[in-house]
C-alpha cells in the first residue's frame, strides 16, 4: 500500500512540476541535416559536425515544486568546440513545435560567430546575438517570438532574492535589447539557464580513443615509471574483466605453475599497488592479456609485448619516407612528422580470379573494352605501313606543274590511340574493415572483391593504374601496402597480393594521400585520377582523431589538386555526408549506401569519371 501511494505521489508531483512540452518536442535527429546545412551556409566552420549535447547541472535556484519533485537539476544547452557544434538532443521547451524548431535554427545561427575566445558569457552572447541579427535580418522576427515565449516561462524577478532578481532583470533586458547591459550583477547562485544563448561553461569532451602523441617521459603519468629489462613477452588482446571476475584461476593441478591472474599493471591513481611486486608478477606470467582502461595512470611498467599479429606481418620494402602534416591550429605544415613505410604481402601466392566474380568480370571487361582507344590512321609520316595516297597525289601534281615538292610525309601508319590517363586507387585497410556487412561478408571482403573487379576492368582499357592500401599506428609508421605499381602488368601475382589484404590499424589518411600524390604526379599522363576508397573518416590513436585529422586530410587533398591531380572519394560510410563535403567538395565524392554493391559500382564509377 505504501509503495502504491508513493508511486501515485511521484506521478502527481512530477506532472505538476513539469515545464516541458513533450507533445511538441522536436529532436536533433529530425532537423540535424537542415541545421548542419544552414550552419555552413551562413558561414560556419565547415569542419564542424553537428552532435547532440548532453545535459549539465546549472546550479540555479529551483522552485519549491521542482525541489519536491527532484528534477530540473540539469539542462541541455548549445555550445561548440574544435570538432563539434553541439545542440540539445531534444527541444520541448515551448508548446509549439514550430518554436522548438526555430530554436534549433537560432542556436545554429548564433554559433556561427563563436570563435571560442576567452570572453565573459553574458557579454559574449549579447555580441553573438547582435552579429546574428545584423548579418541575417530575416531571423529577427523569429528571435523576437522566441524571446517573448521564453520570458513568459522564466521566474519573475519580484519572486526572487534581491541579488538574483537583479541578475534576472539584467538577463531579460539583454534578451530584449542585446548589448544594452554591460555586466551581469553578482549573486551567490548562477542565474536561471538561458536556452537562447550558448553554454556559459561548455564541458570539455575528450575525443574517443585519443591519447598523447608521445609516450616519452611519462607525460600522462603522475607517478613513477619502471622500465623492465629488455625481453619480448607473448601477449594477446582481451576485454577487461569485471572486478568480481579477477583472481587466481587454477583449473588443473598440472597448471599450478602457470599464472592466470589479472594484474592491473596500468593502475589508476586511487590504487597503491607496489610497483616492484607488479614487476615481479609480470616476469612470471606466460601470456599477458592486453585490454584498454580509461583511468589515469598513477604509475607504469614499461616492457615489450610480442603480439601475435607481428609474426604474420607484411614485408617491409624500405626504411620509409618522411612526410609533413598540417597543423590547422598553427595553419602550417609540420615538416617530416609522418613516416610512410612501403610494404608488400609476404608469401602471397598467385591466384585465379575467385569463381563468384568471374561472370561479373567478363561483363565488365566487355564494357570497358569499348572505352579502349580505337586504331587511328596517322597521315603525312616519313615512314609507315602503306603509302598515303592523298599526300602522294599532291606530291605528283606539284612535280608535274613545276613546283618544288618534298618527298617527306608520303606514308601513313595505323596506330592505337591513347587516352593518356593514369589512376591510383588508394584503399583504406584499417581496423574498421573487419566489421560485417551481412551474414557472409566483412567490409574487407567487399573491398577485396572491388579491387579484383577494378583491376580486371582497367586491364581491358589499357589505362595505366596502380593499387595501394594503407593503415597506420600513429604517425610512425603509416603502413603503405603495395598491391600493384604502375609499371607492373595485372596478372595472377597481383591477384595474390589483393587476395592477401587484411584489416590493419587506423586511418591516417592525410599522409597516405600525400604519398599517393607523389607517386601519381610522377606519371607522364595528361590526366591523373586519385581514387580513394574508404569506410570511415580519418582517425588515429593520437591527436589525429577528430578535427586534426579532418583538416590534415583536407589540406592533403588541396595539395593534390594544386598539382593537377583529380582526387575523388568512394565511401560506404553512411555518415559521410557530415564531413566529406568539407574534405572533397560537393562533386568529388560518392556514398555507396549498400556496401555489397561496391564491387560492381566501383568500375562503373571509374568509367563515368574518365568518359
Amino acid at each position: 500500500m505504501e509503495e502504491k501511494v508513493g508511486e501515485l505521489w511521484h506521478r502527481l508531483i512530477t506532472r505538476m512540476a513539469r515545464t516541458s512540452h513533450p507533445e511538441a518536442a522536436v529532436t536533433l535527429e529530425q532537423v540535424g541535416t537542415t541545421v548542419g546545412i544552414l550552419f555552413r551556409a551562413l558561414g560556419g566552420d565547415g569542419g564542424l559536425q553537428v552532435e547532440a549535447a548532453h545535459a549539465t547541472e546549472h546550479g540555479a535556484r529551483r522552485s519549491l515544486l521542482h525541489r519536491i519533485a527532484g528534477d530540473s537539476r540539469k539542462v541541455e544547452l548549445a555550445w561548440r568546440d574544435e570538432q563539434y557544434l553541439r545542440l540539445p538532443a531534444v527541444i520541448d521547451l515551448f508548446p509549439s513545435p514550430q518554436l522548438n524548431r526555430d530554436l534549433y535554427i537560432w542556436l545554429a545561427a548564433l554559433a556561427v560567430g563563436d570563435h571560442q575566445d576567452e570572453e565573459a558569457w553574458f557579454g559574449k552572447n549579447q555580441r553573438l546575438t547582435i552579429k546574428a541579427l545584423n548579418d541575417y535580418p530575416g531571423l529577427r522576427p523569429r528571435y523576437q517570438r522566441l524571446v517573448e515565449a521564453h520570458l513568459a516561462q522564466r521566474i519573475q524577478p519580484d519572486s526572487q532574492l534581491k541579488a538574483e532578481a537583479a541578475q534576472e532583470a539584467a538577463i531579460r533586458q539583454a534578451l530584449r535589447e542585446p548589448g544594452s547591459v554591460e555586466q551581469l550583477p553578482q549573486s551567490r547562485r548562477p542565474p536561471q539557464p538561458v536556452p537562447l544563448w550558448l553554454h556559459p561553461f561548455p564541458p570539455v569532451v575528450a575525443a574517443a580513443g585519443a591519447s598523447d602523441d608521445s609516450d616519452e617521459a611519462g607525460s600522462s603519468s603522475r607517478g613513477e615509471i619502471k622500465q623492465m629489462e629488455e625481453q619480448n613477452r607473448q601477449a594477446e588482446r582481451a576485454e577487461k574483466p569485471e572486478a568480481k571476475d579477477r583472481g587466481l584461476i587454477t583449473i588443473r593441478m598440472e597448471n599450478i605453475f602457470t599464472w592466470g591472474d589479472f594484474l592491473n599493471l596500468d593502475r589508476g591513481s586511487e590504487e597503491n599497488d607496489d610497483l616492484e611486486s607488479a614487476a615481479d608478477a609480470a616476469k612470471d606470467i606466460d601470456v599477458l592479456s592486453v585490454s584498454r582502461d580509461a583511468k589515469a595512470s598513477a604509475s607504469k611498467l614499461r616492457f615489450d609485448l610480442d603480439l601475435p599479429a607481428a609474426s604474420e606481418d607484411d614485408l617491409v620494402l624500405s626504411e620509409g619516407v618522411l612526410l609533413p602534416e598540417w597543423d590547422f591550429k598553427k595553419q602550417r605544415l609540420l615538416p617530416d612528422l609522418c613516416r610512410i613505410v612501403p610494404m608488400l604481402a609476404a608469401n602471397a601466392e598467385p591466384v585465379l580470379l575467385p569463381d563468384h566474380l568471374r561472370r561479373t568480370a567478363r561483363r565488365l571487361r566487355a564494357q570497358f573494352q569499348q572505352l579502349a582507344p580505337a586504331r587511328v590512321w596517322h597521315r603525312n609520316q616519313q615512314e609507315g605501313s602503306e603509302i598515303d595516297i592523298d599526300a602522294y597525289l599532291r606530291f605528283a601534281t606539284d612535280r608535274m606543274i613545276g613546283h618544288a615538292a618534298s618527298a617527306d610525309g608520303l606514308y601513313r601508319d595505323l596506330r592505337i590511340g591513347s587516352r593518356d590517363l593514369a589512376c591510383l586507387l588508394l584503399a583504406d585497410l584499417s581496423l574498421s574493415t573487419d566489421t560485417w556487412v551481412d551474414n557472409h561478408r566483412r567490409v574487407i571482403d567487399v573491398i577485396r572483391d572491388a579491387l579484383f573487379l577494378f583491376a580486371e576492368s582497367l586491364s581491358a582499357t589499357g589505362d595505366r593504374f596502380g593499387i595501394y592500401g594503407f593503415s597506420s599506428r600513429k604517425r610512425d609508421p603509416v603502413r603503405f601496402h603495395q598491391l600493384k605499381t604502375f609499371d607492373e602488368n595485372y596478372n595472377a601475382a597481383i591477384r595474390g597480393r589483393i587476395d592477401a589484404i587484411k584489416p590493419g590499424y587506423y586511418t591516417r589518411m592525410g599522409a597516405a594521400i600525400r604519398h599517393s600524390t607523389n607517386l601519381l604526379k610522377a606519371q607522364p599522363s595528361e590526366r591523373r585520377l586519385l581514387l580513394i576508397l574508404t569506410d570511415g573518416k580519418p582517425n588515429d590513436l593520437d591527436k589525429y582523431e577528430g578535427r586534426f585529422g579532418i583538416e590534415d586530410t583536407r589540406q592533403a587533398i588541396r595539395e593534390a589538386r594544386e598539382l593537377g591531380l583529380q582526387p575523388f572519394c568512394v565511401t560506404i560510410d553512411t555518415k559521410a555526408n557530415d564531413y566529406l563535403p568539407h574534405l572533397f567538395g560537393s562533386g568529388s565524392y560518392v556514398v555507396i549506401h549498400k556496401p555489397s554493391q561496391l564491387p560492381k559500382e566501383l568500375p562503373l564509377l571509374y568509367a563515368r569519371l574518365t568518359a
